[in-house]
């Protein structure tokens, strides 16, 4: 019978086709990751061998690696260590091996990874880093036209940190020319498998494909059984296949492969497997057996290690060649493999206990023996996993250990956690462990905790400390020595700030305690430092982290140095350029620990300290250079880089650089905050899609805080360009809310949210008073304008809260936020100014306007909106130019024509220079209505409406009746509604109050 091997795919065309159209985005620079999950048996690795196949065949690169099964823990990256291996090797030419060579050489963490124990280095301790080197290595394999095919096979034994590169290339797809496509058994992904929400949250990407492999349905099975016998089987034989195979490809074969009669076959696979295995000669079935103990694949050379040390060496050459013959196992490379999982999983599952640990034992010798290249033959986690199925407790202890510090020294803190926590779990089992590996039980606690916070587990990271502070109940000295350790782990917790006091204790006491001159007082002191801050115990936070710095500097503790640094500059933020020098000399001593979080960290509070002390310039420079170094470090999509990216767009904005820039290639985990931050620049230009990207950006709000404040913030003011006043004020209610919960109340950004409000009610009024809807009419009217002046001055002085008790220390603001506070009081003066003026058409007091006139009341908002622009003429070009024009029609109201001339000609220039259309366009309408003298701006006159109808328009604006306008006028009901009529159908308006908004929109009105 010919093997599935050696025949045309059978059926599986649709996924074929699917697959290799994703080779061909890949190859016009469209990455994506397509996951084949399917049952055991089902094809995964024929389907992918095929389009791996046929992909080369149109000159794509084809890379294929494995996941092993070592039990709970694995060896770390170890697909990716074989597929950088292969592209080195020239697997997608020389060109590309070239090219991965000098970015491995390039990258520490990748050389590392591929020589465990070499190099070193400060930056081996960012995950990141690798990762980046990774994803930049196997991008560099592919180019236009000739893209990479990364298969990754079994991944449903991936060990963690595999895992977490996967995650992190589907992230950060670009314009690779690369697609990686894993298979993974679905029938063994349970819902408590760690692959299982991996999974789920990849199937969310736009650029992740899921193909489902399901079993052949009778057709197809007819088709494969055919081909493989050579021709059709018989009714009977099929309907026995059919019925005992339920389409698995792999059960059909060897179903047909175990060779009796049809109805003395045996029902399971497992059976049909066993009996096919007992048909090979018994030397033949003892080294397949102990090649199934190393799992799926073995490297040839280990293999024959441990037959020889079962005494099987004499005959193993024979053996091998009748199992490869037998199509048991198959070449790759330098290793065997079985042809299938599910033969090696058979195999070792009828091994008896006492033939397990023999052939655990066998490996476990075999791997401590060096190779042909001189070096051993299995590293430790290899040894580990086989010596505690061996049951030899001493030797997996020692192993786990080694295991451990490998792990951590290819940056894979999973399997270090993992390994550190068998050390834990084996410790009472070996008696002398303490001398075995070096170091007592407390050390390896810390250590594992250690791992578990850079895994990401802060809370199993504080239990292990706790563990290893609460073993030393009897030694005072060391117990507060790894006081701030525990702490250190405590702060990484969500909660951690509920009970701040508690930590703050637990550094007073160790202080009392730890030596003068020593690494762990000053450590001790700098997180007092910054718990005391977050405490606002500023004082006592000052005087820690003083005191911290000048030992750290005394002790060259450079990781210390910068932590009580970073405290003093948010202490001392009331003096930005103290501050500034603060973070630059914290960032200097990151630097010289090594510690690449906190350098970035500082990085980007630097260019945001230039930035809000209103150093435009200089804030520029500081975020290109920490981009430069994001990118250096391999950091380039970490968090802080990225909010260093949210600055490079706001400070564009900032200039007056309206042009459209693409978010481009992104990461998708950075694009909605980076399209919110674009949102800026799209309201000013009045992008006739901002309201639909504004609201695409609603559903990611608890994605990120800064999404809801930017986007959300952006949404409110189109809105209010849109005349959409209502919406806009509510919206910035429920942004306002939504950030309350998510940070605190008085958060600095609500001073630009309470502005935006403020404004939205001041259009709103002002649309009201053009609509003839703000006079005498009703009560509800009346209610109408008080609660929008209540609603203001409760806005403004919610900002004036924030402003004088939130953030930064001191209620000292910026300029940006000196200047919001005053647009707030601006718009608040507008919105007065605009209802009061209603009033006073109407013969009526608006209320909270103190009996003042309107003249008054516009002459106070043109001096709030003159100090307005001077505030934001720090650099803030867009909100100059648009507080001139609300200055300019201040002025307007207060009978300053003269001088509202200029202030609007001044705006208009400026609107127009940066692309601002809505801005530009209501600079225009307000010169129509005011007969300003501006450049481009014709007032529209007897073309449109005649003097009559303008003088009747200007009478229903007022809210006069027909009855009431015939008599101001001395005419008749009958001629007024006439002139209704005609104004109405000249502007296209279909009521009264739509051709009064849109003629003074128009200019056709006066002010």
């Amino acid at each position: 019978m010919r093997r599935s091997t050696t025949i045309p795919l059978v059926s599986r065309q649709e996924q074929v086709d699917s697959l290799l159209r994703a080779v061909e985005r890949a190859s016009a620079g469209r990455p994506g990751l397509a996951l084949v999950g399917g049952d055991a048996g089902v094809g995964k690795t024929r389907l992918v061998s095929h389009v791996a196949h046929a992909a080369e065949g149109s000159g794509a690169s084809a890379v294929v690696v494995h996941c092993v099964d070592l039990g709970q823990v694995g060896i770390p990256y170890l697909p990716f260590t074989d597929a950088l291996a292969q592209l080195q090797a020239g697997a997608a030419g020389p060109e590309a091996a070239a090219r991965v060579a000098a970015l491995v050489a390039e990258r520490p963490a990748l050389w590392r990874l591929l020589e465990p124990g070499g190099g070193g280095g400060a930056d081996h301790d960012e995950r990141l880093q690798l990762f980046e080197g990774i994803a930049r290595s196997l991008g560099e394999a592919g180019e236009p036209h000739r893209p990479l095919l990364l298969v990754v096979e079994d991944v449903h034994w991936a060990d963690a940190s595999t895992r977490d590169v996967l995650r992190f290339l589907a992230a950060r797809a670009r314009a690779e020319n690369l697609l990686v496509v894993v298979t993974y058994r679905s029938d063994d992904v349970d819902r408590r498998h760690p692959l299982r929400p991996l999974l789920a949250e990849l199937s969310r990407l736009e650029h992740v494909e899921r193909i489902d492999l399901e079993p052949f349905d009778e057709a197809e099975l007819r088709e494969f059984t055919t081909a493989l016998a050579g021709g059709p089987l018989s009714p009977v034989e099929f309907a026995s296949v059919l019925d005992r195979s339920e389409g698995n490809a792999f059960f059909a074969e060897e179903l047909l492969d175990a060779g009796p009669e049809p109805g003395a076959l045996p029902w399971t696979l497992t059976e049909v497997l066993r009996t096919r295995l007992e048909q090979l000669d018994p030397p033949v079935q003892q080294t397949v057996r102990l090649a199934s103990v190393a799992g799926r694949r073995v490297r040839e050379e280990l293999l024959r290690a441990a037959a020889a040390q079962r005494g099987l060496g004499p005959g193993i050459d024979a053996a091998l060649r009748e199992a490869v013959t037998q199509q048991v196992l198959m070449v790759s490379g330098g290793h065997l493999e079985f042809r299938h999982a599910l033969l090696a999983e058979v195999l070792y599952n009828d091994l008896l206990p006492g033939e397990r640990s023999e052939s655990h034992r066998a490996y476990l010798a075999a791997l401590a023996q060096e190779g042909a290249d001189g070096a051993p033959l299995g590293g430790a986690a290899e040894r580990a996993h086989h010596a505690f199925e061996a049951h030899d407790l001493p030797a997996a202890l020692q192993a786990s250990h080694e295991a451990a510090l490998a792990a951590r020294g290819l940056l894979a803190p999973e399997e270090e956690l993992r390994h550190r926590e068998q050390v834990l779990a084996l410790w009472e089992s070996v008696p002398g462990a303490a001398s075995l590996l070096g170091m007592d039980r407390v050390a390896v606690a810390v250590a594992a905790g250690e791992a578990a916070a850079k895994a990401g587990h802060p809370a199993r990271a504080v239990r292990l400390t706790r563990r290893a502070v609460d073993d030393l109940a009897g030694d005072v000295e060391r117990r507060a020595a790894l006081q701030h350790v525990l702490v250190r782990r405590q702060l990484d917790l969500p909660d951690w700030g509920e009970h701040p006091e508690d930590s703050a204790q637990e550094m007073r006491s160790a202080l009392d305690i730890l030596p003068t001159a020593s690494p762990d007082r000053v450590w001790s002191d700098a997180l007092l430092a910054r718990i005391a801050m977050e405490m606002d115990l500023d004082d006592e936070a000052r005087e820690q982290a003083e005191r911290a710095a000048e030992g750290a500097r005394a002790l060259g503790e450079p990781g210390a140095l910068a932590e009580a640094l970073a405290t003093l500059a948010v202490l001392d933020v009331g003096d930005a350029d103290k501050a500034a020098r603060l973070l630059d000399e914290a960032c200097a001593a990151a630097v010289r620990a090594g510690d690449v979080l906190t350098e970035m960290r500082c990085l980007y509070n630097v260019a945001a300290n230039r930035f809000y002390a209103g150093h435009l310039t200089d804030a520029e420079r500081k975020v290109r250079h920490g981009l430069a170094r994001a990118e250096e470090l391999g950091l380039a999509w970490s968090s802080y880089p990225v909010n260093l990216r949210i600055l490079q767009e706001i400070m564009a904005y900032f200039r007056g650089d309206l042009a459209p820039r693409p978010v481009g290639d992104v990461p998708p985990t950075s694009v909605q905050v980076l399209n919110s931050a674009t949102m800026y620049a799209a309201v000013a230009r009045g992008d006739g899609d901002v309201l639909a990207r504004g609201e695409a950006l609603l559903a990611h709000w608890h994605d990120d805080g800064m999404i809801a404040l930017l986007g959300g913030g952006c949404l409110v003011d189109a809105l209010t360009w849109a005349g959409r006043h209502d919406e806009a004020f509510a919206l910035a209610e429920r942004v306002t809310q939504h950030l309350v919960g998510v940070w605190n109340e008085l958060f600095l950004g609500g001073i630009w949210l309470s502005a935006l409000a403020i404004a939205a009610l001041a259009d709103a009024a002002e649309t009201d008073r053009s609509a003839g809807r703000a006079g005498p009419g009703g009560a509800a009217r009346e209610r109408t304008a008080a609660q929008r002046l209540e609603r203001g001055d409760a806005l403004l002085d919610l900002a004036r809260t924030t402003a004088r008790r939130g953030r930064p220390r001191g209620g000292v603001l910026g300029p940006e936020g000196t200047a919001w506070l005053q647009r707030a009081a601006a718009e608040n003066a507008r919105l007065h100014a605009v209802v009061g003026s209603s009033a006073a058409r109407h013969g009526v007091e608006a209320p909270g306007t103190g009996g003042s006139t309107p003249e008054a009341l516009w002459r106070d908002a043109a001096d709030a909106w003159q100090e307005t622009v001077e505030l934001f003429d720090f650099g803030y070009r867009y909100e100059v130019a648009r507080s001139r024009y609300r200055w300019a029609e201040a002025l307007l109201g207060a009978g300053e024509k003269g001088a509202a001339e200029g202030a609007a000609a001044e705006a208009l220039a400026e609107a127009d220079a940066m692309g601002a259309v809505p801005l530009a366009e209501a600079v225009r309408a307000l010169g129509r209505r005011a007969r300003l003298d501006l450049p481009g701006v014709r007032r529209a006159t007897s073309s449109t409406l005649t003097e009559r109808e303008e003088e009747v328009l200007t009478l229903v604006a007022q809210g006069l009746s027909n009855r009431q306008i015939g008599e101001r006028l001395y005419i008749s009901t009958k001629t007024v509604s006439v002139h209704v009529s005609n104004v109405m159908a000249k502007l296209g308006a279909s009521g009264r109050a739509e051709a009064v908004s849109l003629a003074h929109r128009r200019g056709l009105l006066k002010v």
